[in-house]
């Protein structure tokens, strides 16, 4: 083959390759468009963490009955009138001890975190751009789980009832006490001390049509928006960044469900952190936040 010949076959395999380049380029971005579609459930033009909690709210199975939770955990150990009080107040004013809140705490954690990393190992198979349509299915699933753990944890540790049985309609006093407790598991600065703050509030009975003003226009509002914006950076990067991963074949199912797995926990057991030790949680609690007075968490 001459060299002429060479070089006419190069410059055509080169054209090949950027049109295969362009054309790859292309999918990805329409890729990216349908995952921006399928996850903006509020259209707000970004995925912040108001779409995460609907979009896991929606799961079939995420709502937790508090009632008959607590009565599963304590029919075993204690009798009807003490499990009534646990339902009534909470776990703790109902004298059920700290170190048994906390292990059946630790129970439901590992209990979720295994459904999770078994989520997470069979939506990690191949399927490249076709996996647009399942990312979603994913992201809901994993959220779902992690929902869960929310309300199980608040229950255990004194909070009361929250309303979310409907997912596509969320008061915003639920939306921000959710968006509250997936700041403190993903490690958003003050929000730990916030939801402490609040945890002591509800511990001394303040009044709940203050505690929901609190939380959707005063002393909490901040830290929720502060949370919101921070997730809206976030799960833009990652969402992207793990669809692309799980186009890898097979293996990645495998990282993808021990990632999950390793990294579901720690979450959980910051939320569980904070609500431990509180005045809500245990009525002998030296961190009772002495200096919070109710006229602090009123709106202006």
């Amino acid at each position: 083959m001459s060299n002429q010949n060479v070089k006419d076959s190069l410059v055509k395999v080169g054209h090949g390759i950027v049109k295969v380049g362009s054309k790859t380029k292309d999918v990805a971005l329409e890729s990216k468009d349908k995952i921006m579609e399928a996850l903006d459930v509020n259209q707000n033009g970004k995925i912040d963490v108001e779409d995460i909690i609907i979009i896991g709210l929606k799961t079939p199975g995420v709502h937790i009955d508090r009632t008959k939770f607590l009565e599963k955990q304590f029919m075993k150990n204690y009798p009807k009138h003490v499990i009534q009080d646990a339902i009534l107040y909470n776990p703790a004013h109902a004298g059920i001890p700290v170190s048994e809140i906390d292990a059946i705490a630790d129970q439901a954690i590992e209990y979720e975190r295994n459904c999770v990393s078994g989520i997470s190992l069979a939506l990690g198979v191949p399927g490249g751009v076709a996996m647009a349509a399942t990312l979603p299915a994913d992201i809901a699933q994993y959220y779902g789980y992690m929902l869960r753990a929310i309300q199980k944890l608040l229950y255990l540790y004194g909070f009361p009832e929250i309303n979310i049985e409907n997912g596509t309609n969320i008061d915003d006093e639920t939306m921000n006490l959710i968006t509250l407790c997936l700041g403190v598991m993903y490690g958003v600065k003050g929000a730990t001390s916030t939801l402490k703050m609040l945890s002591t509030a509800l511990g001394r009975d303040v009044e709940k049509k203050l505690l929901s003003k609190a939380l959707t226009k005063g002393t909490f509002y901040p830290m929720v928006k502060k949370i919101s914006k921070w997730f809206a950076v976030r799960m833009t990067k990652e969402i992207f960044a793990g669809f692309f991963k799980k186009a890898i074949p097979v293996v990645g199912g495998v990282v993808g469900g021990g990632i999950t797995y390793l990294s579901f926990k720690p979450c959980c057991d910051k939320l569980k952190k904070s609500l431990q030790d509180t005045l809500l949680s245990n009525p002998n609690s030296k961190h009772s936040y002495d200096n919070l007075d109710i006229i602090d968490i009123i709106p202006e």
